[in-house]
């Protein structure tokens, strides 16, 4: 099989067939997409490749080039070697093979790989870790993240059903939105205040993407009338739900309304999917736990989840 496997380099001529791969893969989401890739092309030499055997697709990995080293996209959170069922774990680490050598003769001396968390798989599709280690890729980076396992979940703390309550008895109403400019003002604001940080995206980068993709990206808000106080940003990745952004205003801390809309996602919108997924609540390169975030992400009943990434010297 190794004599057959070819990689190449994407080409935008490769759009269409990579995205009609990534729908039809058991581990890409629709940021693999090139739509949701390019966005942001300037900022990265993309150096994705393509695996082919006998002139069809096996597999993809987006990627790009930052001098002599191939890094997992630098513009995703995740991104390995996305692939469907016929990806056995001896023809993982065939392919893994022929990366190597393909790597090598392109001058590259490391490969930075951001591994897909099992959430976002919709059957299990680890063999590309198992390949990388047994050729001496090494754990550079291990991040925490939450998920609810929806259906299966824990219980919210006495504290969260409290909020929820006191939400509803102050008269809030969560509702899909449109109103992105309304909830990015509060979204910078409380950034700013409470971590002197910016949002990822900035506001024309995310209403382009929600262009890009109105099924799998929404903003709910919970309102007192016609006055926004909280809000949430979701991804929908199939049977994962990814929460990007969240915050709400000082009245909205006060009357708990965040907790009335992960409740209301849990309960009315997202009841069907398997995971709710927070994100991450590690700094310093995965180092330094957020106790105070992780903390807050655990009374809804969410459990931990691992983002990690490898180093491969390939000298």
């Amino acid at each position: 099989m190794s004599n057959s496997l070819s990689i190449r380099r994407y080409a935008p001529r490769d759009a269409e067939e990579w995205n009609t791969f990534v729908q039809a893969s058991g581990n890409g989401t629709f940021l693999h997409d090139r739509k949701f890739m390019d966005y942001h092309a300037d900022r990265f030499e993309d150096h994705s490749l393509i695996v082919e055997a006998n002139d069809r697709m096996l597999a993809l990995l987006p990627a790009n080039r930052v001098g002599s080293v191939l890094q997992s996209h630098g513009g995703l959170t995740y991104g390995g070697f996305i692939h469907g069922p016929s990806m056995s774990a001896e023809l993982m680490v065939e392919t893994v093979k022929a990366l190597r050598r393909t790597l090598c003769a392109g001058g590259f001396e490391k490969l930075h790989y951001k591994a897909i968390p099992h959430i976002f798989h919709t059957y299990p599709a680890e063999q590309d870790v198992y390949a990388l280690v047994q050729h001496g890729a090494r754990l550079t980076r291990c991040d925490l993240s939450s998920a609810i396992a929806i259906g299966g979940a824990l219980k919210f703390s006495k504290s969260k059903r409290q909020g929820v309550s006191r939400a509803r008895k102050a008269g809030l109403e969560v509702v899909k939105s449109e109103n992105l400019a309304g909830f990015w003002s509060i979204l910078t604001a409380r950034l700013t205040d409470a971590h002197d940080a910016a949002p990822t995206h900035n506001l024309d980068e995310i209403e382009l993407l929600r262009d890009r993709f109105p099924n799998n990206i929404s903003l709910h808000v919970a309102c007192l009338g016609r006055v926004l106080q909280a809000g949430m940003i979701v991804f929908d990745c199939g049977d994962t739900i990814h929460v990007q952004y969240m915050a709400s205003t000082e009245d909205g801390r006060r009357n708990a309304a965040l907790d009335l809309i992960v409740s209301h996602l849990l309960e009315h919108v997202y009841p069907d999917r398997r995971w709710f997924n927070f994100g991450i609540s590690t700094t310093d390169g995965g180092s330094t736990l957020n106790i105070g975030l992780s903390r807050q992400k655990e009374m809804f009943g969410a459990r931990s989840i691992l983002f990690t990434q490898y180093e491969w010297d390939l000298r």
